[in-house]
């Protein structure tokens, strides 16, 4: 499984862009997959309840760019050695994936990098609950892919999601692996929402204007 994905990704550039919209930010994220040829598996993390954004959600390690940073791989890498704890030079970077959104359109760039299996990682406690690893075999199930009730400050509405030892993972960042699966491994998932439009650039909400 694992040569196949690479395989597909190779044929992508490592985009090292810089920022373009000082507006609205961008940002970077990291998908780490563990090299294991047969079984990999994915980091992903939950953030922690205390955060005043997207408390206790599942999402990639990543983050927004800042002043001091190189360009979006060094933004993706650093943010992710602060959350958890992998140092840049652990990471086999070995491509970019294409732009996505999220619903207030903040561009953010997606890069796919390999780790040891062995590699230790730990949830920094300011920012997350845990840090936590889920074999890709298990997103190829569709019958682990369901539909669960969510609610926030301004939404309440049924949405697809793999709900995974607990773990609920869902919207952008359920985008963004579904798009990887679909491109490494023709995967075939087809995200249905049954109360609202779905979580992709075409169909996003502007950020609404501060006063």
């Amino acid at each position: 499984m694992l040569n196949l994905m690479i395989q597909r990704l190779q044929s992508l550039p490592v985009g090292r862009s810089m920022p373009i919209d000082d507006e609205l930010g961008e940002a970077a994220i990291l998908l780490a997959l563990t090299r294991e040829q047969d079984d990999p598996k994915i980091i992903l993390t939950k953030r922690a309840e205390h955060m005043t954004s997207h408390r206790g959600e599942v999402a990639f390690p990543g983050g927004k760019w800042e002043l001091g940073d190189a360009d979006l791989l060094e933004t993706a890498l650093r943010e992710t050695h602060e959350e958890i704890d992998l140092p840049p030079e652990q990471v086999e970077v070995i491509a970019s994936l294409p732009i996505n959104c999220t619903r207030y359109s903040m561009r953010v760039w997606p890069y796919v990098g390999l780790i040891s299996p062995e590699q230790s990682l730990a949830a920094n406690p300011d920012e997350l609950d845990a840090v936590f690893r889920v074999p890709l075999r298990y997103f190829l199930d569709q019958s682990n892919l369901t539909v669960d009730h969510f609610t926030g400050p301004d939404y309440s509405l049924r949405m697809p999601c793999y709900i995974y030892q607990g773990y609920r993972i869902w919207g952008f960042s359920l985008v963004v692996l579904v798009d990887f699966l679909n491109l490494t491994l023709d995967a075939g998932i087809d995200l249905h929402y049954p109360d609202k439009i779905d979580l992709r650039p075409d169909n996003l909400n502007p950020r609404p204007k501060s006063d």
